[in-house]
């Protein structure tokens, strides 16, 4: 096991403002020593499950100590293939209208929109349906490929904060459940500064670790899961978007629409229910909204100075 520990490191301060006090928040309940690719993937099932948990003393963020640095992070997010994913298109489709719905009034003017972490690209196919340009990242091999192949998209595979992305080249910069996976979201939130046009806007979406519908679940929470390094708080994203010269424009509460058949497949308990192709098919047309307010959808704008 020791090996594997190299892998993986302490935070030297908070990542979300960089405070320095901390105190234990949960203990983790798996062995993240031996983490692989199926865990991390999308559409995993393995709710419940949490790393050694701290929570920051001065904004309330709550994030994995130690965490996985972020080269062996990515590398395993680089091997993920996630065919169940795509399965879901249209769900996802009517999740991502509404965020474009919002991109329309905040940012009239059309330009670029920038997907991080893009998976097989349902919603810059979409953006570009809208009227916008679109280019992202993903991490995944087979998600880049999948979206360059069956949506002639230009997705790039590759560290969104690594990519050579023109400074000042985009109007909007999508992350949509993409902060809570990586250790250093400050790092993050800076490259999509950097290549904001000023003005731009940054939409985030983020599980709230906070919400009522998490307090019910406890430690069944849906967000509870290993490809989760960290929970964010009103006040912790306030400390991180404005460090890196965002304006918070709007809050809401993110709804998802999945089909019946996705979410009784995520219940073992349930699973008997969609066993067979008729009844697979049966479940799979039948769309349900949950508004459950466990996750932030946040907008905010670039600084025109910054």
């Amino acid at each position: 096991m020791e090996p594997a520990l190299d892998h993986f490191e302490r935070p030297d301060r908070c990542p979300a403002c960089a405070g320095s006090r901390r105190r234990p928040f949960r203990k983790g309940n798996f062995d993240y020593a031996r983490l692989d690719k199926d865990q991390i993937k999308i559409t995993d099932s393995e709710y419940g499950k949490i790393w050694d948990l701290s929570r920051c003393e001065d904004c309330g963020h709550i994030f994995a100590d130690p965490a996985p640095r972020p080269e062996f992070i990515f590398d395993l997010y680089r091997q993920v293939e996630d065919q169940a994913y795509d399965v879901e298109s249209e769900g996802r489709s009517q999740n991502f209208r509404g965020i474009l719905k919002t991109l329309d009034a905040l940012q009239p003017e059309r330009g670029t929109l920038f997907d991080v972490g893009a998976a097989t690209g349902i919603l810059l196919e979409a953006a570009r349906g809208r009227g916008w340009t679109p280019n992202g990242i993903e991490a995944s091999d087979w998600a880049a490929e999948c979206a360059r192949r069956t949506r002639n998209l230009p997705l790039r595979q590759g560290s969104f904060e690594e990519a050579d992305v023109e400074p000042g080249s985009c109007r909007v910069v999508t992350m949509v459940d993409f902060i809570e996976h990586t250790p250093r979201p400050k790092d993050a939130v800076k490259k999509a500064g950097e290549i904001l046009a000023p003005g731009g806007v940054l939409c985030i979406v983020t599980p709230d670790i906070h919400s009522l519908a998490a307090r019910l679940a406890g430690p069944r929470w849906w967000h509870l899961r290993p490809g989760h390094l960290a929970y964010f708080s009103k006040k912790s994203l306030k400390a991180l978007l404005g460090a890196a010269g965002f304006t918070i424009v709007r809050w809401k509460r993110y709804t998802w629409t999945f089909s019946a058949h996705y979410l009784l497949t995520r219940l073992k308990a349930f699973r008997f229910l969609v066993r067979g192709r008729r009844a697979a098919m049966i479940f799979k047309k039948i769309p349900i909204k949950l508004a459950l307010g466990d996750s932030f959808e946040i907008y905010a704008r670039k600084n025109p100075r910054t």
